[in-house]
């Protein structure tokens, strides 16, 4: 059965810096494109980040592109997201996602929560003057 945990949620300031991360197991990390979501309070799912599985393919979403990095470590089946000049409005549950549909679907379709099939249980990241 597969399984995301997520870690490295907390509470920080404006500008600060945090690195999250998400270790896989009970599927076949190598071989699965994976995501960061994010959900704030009273407010939708929506995608942060995206990486294929071998890592060369890493889009964002606008509102984190140059400030978020997402990058993934097979051999330790770890998906992680390094995030700087954070903002309030990043405060949020951020959640990691896996899915092995084929490689063009993951382009076409990243920021679609549809072409994921499994989601860790998300972690805390606060951001707060």
């Amino acid at each position: 059965q597969a399984h995301l945990v997520e870690s490295g949620g907390r509470s920080v300031h404006p500008g600060g810096a945090l690195t999250l991360s998400c270790v896989g197991s009970g599927y076949s990390f190598s071989d699965s494109y994976m995501a960061w979501f994010r959900q704030a309070p009273g407010k939708e799912r929506e995608v942060v980040a995206g990486v294929s599985d071998g890592g060369n393919y890493r889009p964002y979403a606008a509102s984190v592109n140059g400030r978020f990095t997402i990058y993934r470590d097979n051999p330790k089946n770890t998906l992680y997201l390094q995030m700087t000049s954070l903002l309030p409005e990043d405060t949020a549950t951020y959640y990691c996602a896996a899915g092995s549909r084929p490689y063009s679907e993951f382009v076409r379709s990243w920021s679609s929560a549809n072409v994921y099939d499994y989601w860790g249980q998300g972690t805390q990241v606060t951001v707060f003057s």
